[in-house]
């Protein structure tokens, strides 16, 4: 990556030198641009904040108290020292933005981390036309092909139908932020009553005060302490699976819900009954659509498989090269900040 460019790499992250702030940075700095409220990407501490007004809420729950986080809306320009800066979305999670950074006639695109197909919890993916486009791999291999959403969420339910019918309980992990709200879009709560971990109900309250339309859940904490768990289905991120809080469901099937469910052998290694392929993350077809759309020669791609990526965008005719972050590959959601931060 060039030190003379637009955007340079230091040891906080991303830096623009023209205005003097960092996009998503690694660690606090005095001006922060957020593409999105996942932990890898807003890290507390920071002086100022700017980040989309849609994930205002989401962001300020995952933040330090008091944060100064200035929202502004899709397609808003702010001007930094002559630097110009907007948001667009990206369609990873509520309030995912894409950072369009513009000074001097060049204009670079920090696309944060995104999906190219529909998503009721958040706004479309917007292309946006820049010389140099900075994208995520995460999952930037050939054979990561997501089925149609609809056939998932189908899955989903005719899982649930059976479980209920055997009388027992659906336990379905999702990562807390992003995942199991939309997991829940897809959900027919006339098969039964839907309860939430807590770390799910906290995040998805944020989304209703959004305007995101959401079936009703139940803090499990609320239950009853009699209550009847066969035919339920419990949404709760990743973590919660194994631990001693799943006891309480009593007889369970439990799910996850991830682009990792592609490769043969994963739900095996998670331990899981059923495995459903639903990534928050574009996946081949996807990344390769966006950058095509973007009309950007330079192409820098960060997590994942970036080699094989960048071999395959040389191959394609773009100037292409890697740069290295500090969150590579599949993070375990073991610390409860990054818990559903990949996949």
């Amino acid at each position: 990556m060039r030190a003379d460019g637009l955007l340079t790499l230091t040891e906080a992250g991303l830096y623009c030198p023209a205005g003097g702030f960092h996009v998503d940075p690694w660690r606090p700095v005095e001006r922060a641009v957020v593409t999105h409220a996942h932990a890898d990407h807003a890290r507390r501490g920071s002086a100022r904040y700017l980040a989309s007004r849609e994930g205002l809420g989401v962001l300020r729950a995952r933040m330090e108290e008091g944060a100064a986080i200035r929202p502004v809306d899709y397609g808003e320009v702010v001007e930094i020292d002559g630097v110009r800066i907007s948001l667009h979305p990206a369609g990873h999670i509520l309030g995912s933005a894409q950072a369009r950074i513009e000074h001097r006639g060049e204009v670079w695109v920090v696309s944060g981390d995104y999906k190219t197909e529909p998503d009721p919890t958040c706004a479309p993916f917007e292309p946006v036309p820049c010389h140099t486009f900075i994208t995520e791999s995460t999952f930037g291999l050939p054979v990561y092909r997501w089925p149609a959403q609809t056939e998932v969420f189908e899955e989903v339910n005719r899982w649930w139908r059976e479980n209920a019918a055997a009388g027992r309980a659906s336990l379905l992990l999702g990562y807390a932020l992003g995942k199991a709200q939309r997991l829940l879009a897809g959900l027919d709560p006339g098969i039964g009553p839907i309860f939430a971990h807590g770390a799910v109900q906290r995040l998805t309250e944020e989304y209703r005060e959004a305007g995101i339309a959401l079936p009703e859940t139940t803090y499990v904490g609320d239950a009853e302490k009699a209550q009847d768990w066969a035919g339920a289905m419990i949404i709760a991120p990743p973590s919660a699976f194994g631990s001693t809080w799943i006891r309480r469901f009593g007889e369970l099937s439990a799910g996850f819900a991830s682009g990792w469910m592609r490769i043969r052998g994963a739900r095996r290694r998670r331990g899981v009954d059923r495995g459903f392929v639903l990534s928050d993350h574009a996946d081949w077809a996807g990344l390769n659509r966006a950058i095509r759309e973007s009309g950007a020669e330079r192409v820098l791609v960060t997590h994942g498989p970036t080699t094989a990526m960048v071999r395959w965008l040389r191959d394609q005719g773009y100037e292409a090269e890697a740069i290295p972050t500090r969150f590579e590959g599949e993070r375990d959601d073991r610390d409860v900040d990054l818990e559903e931060e990949s996949g």
